[in-house]
């Protein structure tokens, strides 16, 4: 069965009004066209309220009559056309003269079509249907989402707008559920964009399927649900529920509509399995407009995110909150890097053998105006989200490789600098021309570089990861996989690409040695490194004990508080100059 909603010709749901004082010429064309099993109409016989009335109603068509007492055809005419909103609505205008002064001024204000009066039945019948036709085409170029012919946004607020005038009337509830794919990225990266359009045609379908079986339908029944749901941008969804009679009804739906996610969906030969997060706001509870209740809806979705995924979460008074502190900083970092708020703080690289600094990681840190220090895990994702991470990214570039010219002119020789690399930046075919630029400018040796990057930036279209990874090889760099151990299964790419080291993963080390599976793993992952002759780095280290069993290991480097925090460049090269100082005392005390 194919769930792709097409509209149905020849439109019989269409609502169409007839604009006339004579209730009789109204009363047979509607008696004609219910004959064709056209359903919804709207009779206006006082062409004073007509206007107004076209606003709350929304028609599909109008019928107009030209010549009316008060306010004539003409007139409503040119105020439908003066409003964006009703500017290209369908009108057919019905006259019963012949003058073409009067044809050629109603075509000047805009009429779709002409009927003369007296009506011909089957003229009427043929005019209507060619004018929805017209207007369902131009409908699905401008209201509907091209890849899985949902409504897009402007249609979907459009239906918001009507639907909380509608419960503002009635004393009744709107609830919008805002549904969003978690790691939708990761498919694109993994799979390629056209299997990622493939996955949102599938979501789409199950999502329509599911709103089917609700009893929160809209006018028309089930097969009408797809009037309800809409494809906003990307991988978000949203779908409007009226009717509501309690809280309970809106968790069933979003319950059913997770549920009906759960199967995995084949996609180019391979199975994939998605979870989606929901955020659910009400009118008039959480809003009384629609922009606020799209809004409001949108932050309980990255709240439902924030909150671990693969779950749905009501706006409430703290959402907003957390909302509204994510918008400041977002707000802030795009004037970071010109205020000069931005800084690096620097933790050793300690080789596990001999206790010497062998490089240092950059990390950043945010000192802002009003709130201080900013820690990193609360804008970093914003930056990311937002596009600011390219740029903060090659700041960042620069900073490190300037401190670390520097660090090699004050008499700290061979320090390697670490620099975390977010998927966005690497994502960039740019990036290598980057990095050799910012190397050039500073006189940094590429050598000493080491460019650390997650598992799952190397999952994507693997021949244009591995041209950039050989390219950043070409310059003399080095590459390092942060938080190994975390990513995905196939460990392939370890043998396909220029990988240098490998960070093993500080949930593995906190509880090592004394967890066996910890300590197994860590294990495995030191031993497969060695047979690949790659460095490994173990991240987290907090103890003594910790410290004994990865040197037991020959794990090359170590790194965590057990030797220090991460510090300001002074304090990091003080740090350098005090280990040098005990390595050399410790050294002539052995001989």
């Amino acid at each position: 069965m194919n769930d792709t909603p097409k509209q149905e010709t020849p439109f019989y749901d269409a609502v169409i009004m007839m604009i006339d004082d004579e209730p009789l010429v109204m009363d047979v064309l509607q008696t004609c066209l219910e004959e064709h099993n056209y359903r919804f109409f709207i009779k206006i016989e006082d062409s004073t309220s007509a206007v107004d009335a076209i606003f709350n109603e929304r028609p599909d068509v109008v019928l107009l009559d030209l010549n009316m007492p008060n306010v004539d055809g003409f007139a409503i005419l040119k105020a439908l056309r003066e409003n964006p909103e009703t500017k290209f609505l369908s009108v057919i205008v019905l006259t019963s003269s012949n003058d073409s002064n009067t044809k050629l001024k109603a075509l000047e204000l805009g009429a779709t079509d002409f009927l003369a009066k007296p009506v011909d039945r089957s003229e009427l019948v043929l005019r209507i249907k060619n004018t929805l036709t017209v207007k369902a085409y131009q409908d699905q170029l401008a209201y509907y989402d091209t890849l899985t012919q949902l409504p897009n946004r402007k249609l979907f607020l459009d239906r918001l707008d009507w639907a909380i005038k509608c419960a503002t009337r009635e004393n009744g509830q709107v609830a919008v559920l805002n549904i969003a794919i978690d790691r939708f990225q990761q498919v694109n990266e993994l799979l390629g964009t056209q299997a990622g359009d493939e996955l949102l045609v599938e979501v789409s379908r199950r999502l329509l399927k599911s709103l089917r079986e609700t009893d929160t339908i809209s006018r028309g029944g089930p097969e009408a649900a797809w009037r309800n749901i809409a494809r906003l941008s990307g991988d978000e969804f949203s779908i409007l529920l009226t009717d509501l009679k309690s809280g309970g009804q809106i968790v069933a739906i979003a319950e059913r509509l997770r549920t009906g996610l759960r199967d995995p969906f084949h996609i180019r030969q391979r199975e994939i399995y998605i979870t989606v997060s929901i955020g659910i706001a009400l009118f008039p509870k959480d809003a009384d407009t629609t922009d606020t209740l799209m809004k409001h809806a949108g932050a309980a979705t990255a709240y439902a995110k924030e909150k671990g995924r693969d779950c749905y979460q009501f706006f409430s008074a703290e959402i907003n909150a957390v909302a509204q502190q994510r918008m400041n900083v977002e707000h802030s970092l795009r004037r970071v890097l010109e205020r000069n708020e931005l800084d690096l703080y620097y933790q050793p690289k300690i080789c596990a053998a001999s206790g010497e600094v062998k490089g240092a990681e950059a990390l950043l840190r945010w000192r802002h105006p009003q709130r201080g220090f900013i820690p990193p895990y609360e804008f970093i994702p914003v930056a990311e989200d937002s596009g600011m991470i390219i740029p903060i990214g090659e700041w960042v570039l620069r900073r490190a490789c300037e401190q670390n010219v520097q660090w090699q002119q004050n008499g700290l020789r061979n320090l390697s600098m670490s620099v975390n690399v977010s998927a966005q930046q690497f994502r960039d075919n740019r990036f290598p021309a980057i990095v050799q630029k910012v190397l050039s400018d500073t006189g940094m040796d590429p050598e000493l570089l080491i460019l650390e990057i997650t598992e799952g930036v190397l999952m994507g279209d693997r021949d244009r990861v591995g041209d950039l990874l050989f390219k950043i090889k070409t310059i003399g760099a080095l590459l390092s996989i942060d938080d190994f151990g975390t990513g995905y299964s196939s460990l392939s790419y370890l043998k396909t690409f220029p990988i240098d080291e490998l960070k093993i993963d500080r949930s593995f080390i906190i509880d090592t040695p004394a967890d066996e599976d910890s300590a197994a793993i860590v294990r495995t992952i030191v031993a497969m490194a060695r047979s690949l002759d790659l460095q490994v780095v173990a991240e987290g280290v907090e103890e003594e004990a910790q410290l004994q069993f990865l040197r037991e290991l020959c794990c090359d480097q170590i790194q965590g508080y057990y030797f220090a925090k991460p510090m300001p460049a002074p304090e990091f090269e003080l740090f350098c100059q005090q280990r040098a100082l005990q390595h050399k005392k410790s050294g002539a005390n052995r001989a």
